[in-house]
């Protein structure tokens, strides 16, 4: 019987862990994130406070509550469609929670007294350790990060911050410029300290003439600090918006982390978009309001710029905010806006954003990675020019204000035959909005394929705006 106490209060607290650690990798190992920004936070409830209350209620028959537990969260784990990610910290982790967990049950033996078996403690002190050990490690990355970049004394660097867009614009500069320069850009939505630190030291090759960063922030001094690190020499702020307002607590918050990027030691010039109102300079350029002949359509995207024409297969009208950037940024590394040009022409789209499929007889359009107000709005209207039935996918938007997402569900109920609103997270909102015979309601995505040969005919075009996680 104390064989099974100990191998079921093991597990029981490693289940706990993983509970806990998983929610911390989603919202970046910030504890008050977990517990004041989880749009779910009943799951903390029932994945945590009730099961470590039957434990401890059950007593002697507390091996009972712990595979009925490890049967719950598996479950729960299958749901996710966003699982943990067995990184080196995590690893760490999960070693010392096992070491200490050991360690109190051999410590419980030791001096004859095994009634109650703690469970907070080990996950306590793990996380401690967890935490203290990783800002050890941090700061011994950072100054290899630096180091390395030190040594890279001839290499341009191109900072880029944006609410909306950053991931674009970072790639459409590495597009234009990689037939020129040997260029190199953070991968996907890497934007953190920690991920462009990982990406210098782990990624960047020695050769790269020009090194494209994603910058992205969830709090004030977060741009401060990678722009701090990589002192980049010109500089992008784009499109500043209401994303992440819930952790600024305001736009003019959100405004001046995005500026934080000025900080530059090295700055040589910078372009600013004329949602962040800043008064120019020598060196610091508003951009946006020059832009003209906007024209898009489900075929592509063409403007002019200062009396140049470009066009694009890209779609959105949103997308020439993100063009222009790179254009201006690809002018002032020399090149010619003839051959910029050249360069657009063979932009592909990014997976995932306003991405055109034909498939089976039906026009997808995948902006499953657009969750901004702006964006979604110009999917719309792309939507809206299509002569058929027109299928919405979506959450609605995320850490908004309501506001947005009445907007939202306002112009779907005009555009769209079909919405289809995955998750519970907006669902009210979309409820009291779209007409009845529109609206349909996937509460699990693992139904999609199965809805969409239910609901969905040849000829459709379907709309997958926004995706977010099933933790969301």
């Amino acid at each position: 019987m104390i064989i099974l106490d100990f191998v079921s209060h093991i597990l029981f607290v490693l289940a706990l862990g993983y509970y806990l650690i998983t929610n911390l990798q989603w919202y970046s190992y910030k504890i008050d994130r977990v517990i004041f920004h989880h749009t779910k936070v009943w799951w903390h409830l029932v994945y945590f406070l009730i099961p470590f209350g039957l434990y401890l209620y059950a007593g002697s028959y507390g091996f009972i509550v712990v595979f009925l537990y490890l049967a719950f969260l598996f479950q729960w784990y299958q749901s996710l469609d966003k699982k943990l990610v067995f990184t080196g910290r995590i690893k760490r982790f999960f070693i010392i929670l096992t070491f200490l967990t050991l360690f109190e049950d051999i410590l419980c033996v030791l001096i004859s007294s095994c009634a109650n078996l703690g469970i907070i403690v080990p996950i306590f002190m793990a996380l401690v350790i967890s935490f203290s050990l990783e800002a050890i490690l941090f700061e011994g990355f950072k100054k290899s990060a630096e180091k390395k970049l030190e040594n890279l004394k001839d290499m341009t660097i191109i900072g880029i911050t944006a609410s909306y867009g950053k991931t674009s614009i970072k790639n459409f500069i590495h597009h234009i410029l990689k037939d020129n320069f040997k260029t190199y850009a953070t991968p996907r939505s890497v934007n953190t300290l920690g991920g462009v630190m990982k990406d210098v030291n782990d990624d960047l090759p020695s050769d790269t003439e020009v090194y494209v960063v994603e910058m992205g922030a969830r709090g004030i001094g977060d741009i401060s600090e990678i722009t701090l690190l990589v002192n980049p020499h010109y500089a992008i702020v784009g499109k500043i918006g209401v994303a992440h307002l819930e952790y600024f607590g305001s736009l003019e918050n959100i405004r001046d982390t995005k500026m934080e990027i000025m900080q530059s030691a090295r700055l040589k010039e910078a372009w600013v978009h004329d949602s962040a109102y800043i008064n120019p300079s020598k060196i610091i350029h508003k951009f946006g309001d020059e832009i003209t002949d906007i024209n898009s359509s489900l075929d592509g995207l063409s403007f002019k710029l200062d009396g140049m024409e470009y066009s694009t297969k890209l779609l959105g009208s949103f997308n020439t905010i993100n063009l222009v950037a790179s254009i201006k940024v690809a002018i002032a590394m020399g090149m010619k806006p003839e051959d910029i040009q050249k360069r657009i022409s063979t932009i592909e789209p990014v997976p995932h954003r306003l991405q055109r499929i034909d498939a089976g007889g039906k026009v997808i359009l995948d902006d499953s990675f657009n969750g901004n107000i702006d964006g979604i709005m110009a999917s719309f209207e792309l939507a809206e020019s299509y002569n058929g039935r027109k299928v919405l996918i979506t959450p609605g938007l995320v850490e908004v204000d309501d506001i947005f997402n009445e907007e939202v569900a306002k112009r779907a109920n005009e555009v769209f035959d079909l919405v289809v609103v995955t998750g519970d997270l907006n669902y009210h909102i979309f409820k009291a909005l779209i007409d009845e015979n529109k609206l349909f309601k996937l509460q699990s995505k693992d139904k999609m394929e199965e809805m969409l040969v239910e609901n969905t005919n040849i000829g459709d075009l379907i709309l997958f705006a926004n995706d977010a996680p099933s933790f969301i």
